[in-house]
């Protein structure tokens, strides 16, 4: 079982399997720096695709050699994304990274009907596992950057997506979460209902080999003293693997949160697409970019 996202990048290593990546609209220092990283590690290949005299300017600031980069010129945004998505679809690439490209615009290329990644009739979504040194493995979540309020069926998709991802991560019966504000279901949340129908989806074996309960607040997810002392009995035990939460809304803002005063660190990918797709905000840092495309690697 992997437990950080270190011995991630040692699996990945152990697998001899060098990917090629195309980076859209890559005039980024931290973006180039994570990419830097991946090509020395020997992860990856990358295609650099922007402005040309602006990756080498960066990548000079910062010591970087732009020779261990195919560098692409293109002069905007839009076709930075369609040029990655095409290489990506065409097979050049086996990954599209999101550089300085406004999100919206990427996953735009990216559900593109004729040009696009999508797998036909699968649901985009996102998955991510982030490090927090105040908990004891990898904690996987979803959807914290796609679905603004998922139906029950992008729900379970979700659900799918993160069941797998944590697979490839060597767990085998992973601990799920139905997130909420509180344990008890109420008409004054939507996802109650969801969460009623996914639980008896489960029983009936929809979902593989995995325990799952909700609706549930953190504390009970993740946090086994307070299973103790809030005297609820649920199978997940303070010691979830992966939290579903109800909407974009809650998920987006607690991530975030970890992220900032947490010393999180995160990997996380696209899922729904014929190859990987990392999306990731701008603020995010340098090892989180890198650890992304690691994941990719894993997920390729």
């Amino acid at each position: 079982m992997i437990r950080t996202l270190d011995q991630m990048v040692e699996r990945v290593l152990l697998s001899k399997r060098r990917q090629q990546i195309a980076v859209a609209w890559a005039q980024d220092a931290n973006v180039i720096s994570a990419i830097h990283k991946a090509v020395k590690y020997g992860l990856v290949d990358a295609i650099l695709i922007g402005r040309t005299s602006e990756i080498k300017n960066i990548c000079r600031k910062n010591g970087i050699d732009p020779s261990l980069f195919s560098i692409v010129e293109s002069d905007n945004e839009t076709e930075a994304a369609s040029r990655a998505i095409k290489m990506t679809r065409e097979g050049d690439a086996g990954i599209a990274m999101k550089g300085l490209v406004g999100t919206d615009m990427f996953l735009k290329a990216v559900m593109d009907k004729k040009n696009g990644l999508m797998i036909p009739g699968a649901v985009l979504s996102y998955v991510c596992a982030i490090e927090i040194p105040a908990y004891h493995k990898l904690l996987f979540i979803t959807d914290t950057a796609v679905i603004p309020v998922p139906s029950l069926e992008q729900k379970v998709e979700m659900l799918k997506y993160a069941v797998e991802m944590a697979g490839r991560f060597g767990i085998d019966k992973p601990r799920i979460a139905l997130v909420s504000a509180t344990e008890k279901p109420s008409r004054h949340f939507s996802s109650s209902s969801d969460y009623s129908e996914m639980l008896k989806m489960a029983e009936e074996g929809e979902f593989h080999d995995c325990i799952i309960d909700g609706p549930l607040d953190i504390f009970l997810a993740c946090d086994r003293k307070s299973v103790a002392v809030k005297g609820v009995p649920t199978p997940v035990n303070g010691d979830a693997d992966i939290l579903l939460f109800p909407s974009l809304e809650s998920s987006n803002p607690f991530y975030k949160g970890l992220m900032l005063f947490a010393g999180g660190e995160l990997a996380g990918l696209i899922r729904g697409t014929e190859k990987p797709v990392i999306v990731m905000s701008r603020s995010e840092s340098e090892m989180s970019k890198f650890y992304c495309i690691a994941l990719s690697c894993l997920m390729a």
